[in-house]
């Protein structure tokens, strides 16, 4: 009796994947949909004053759980959505963006508000998974292309990118010196 034939299992040691880093983020592709049906798996390193800005995914649902650092995150529909800044978002239930710490979960299903950046002076490293894959394996490649394109960046290009790929920005993503949201001195 022949048994079907099964994939390969996959490890990937301390250090391993495919890095690739832009002057805003180090991702490093630990899972992808090569390996996986069921989702995506990055870590991501957020240096000093990265703030990814609001933003929504029509279909794809994403986890980050927080390994070294601080962030401060957002993950609820606010009463209102402003269109420059999310830190003073609140939800209809009461919730404010948080000081998140390692160790916390994020769980963001499709169409939810959410954002993280990083107020601190150190970097912040998290685990990010995206489902389905390979989506955002794709998305982070093609941004990374027009990041890099000469000319700057062409800020059509990433909306139309951003488009494609079911996200919809609700805040602008900034990459600056980290200022401490509390005293509003730069860290």
């Amino acid at each position: 009796m022949s048994r079907p034939h099964r994939a390969d299992s996959l490890v990937v040691p301390p250090g391993g994947g495919r890095t690739i880093e832009t002057a805003a983020q180090q991702i490093t592709f630990k899972v992808t949909g090569a390996h996986s049906r069921i989702a995506s798996t990055f870590e991501v390193v957020v240096p000093p004053g990265f703030d990814v800005g609001a933003h929504t995914h029509s279909h794809s649902e994403e986890l980050f759980y927080l390994l070294e650092g601080e962030l401060d995150v957002l993950a609820f529909e606010p009463k209102l959505r402003t269109r420059d800044d999310w830190h003073d978002w609140e939800s209809h239930k009461g919730e404010r963006p948080v000081r998140a710490t390692a160790g916390t979960l994020i769980l963001v299903p499709p169409g939810c508000p959410h954002a993280f950046a990083n107020p601190t002076g150190r970097p912040a490293r998290m685990l990010f998974q995206a489902a389905p894959p390979p989506d955002h394996e794709r998305y982070f490649e093609e941004l990374l292309e027009l990041l890099n394109a000469d000319g700057g960046i062409d800020r059509h290009a990433v909306a139309d990118l951003r488009h494609r790929y079911g996200i919809e920005q609700l805040t602008p993503l900034r990459h600056a010196p980290a200022t401490d949201r509390t005293t509003g001195a730069a860290r």
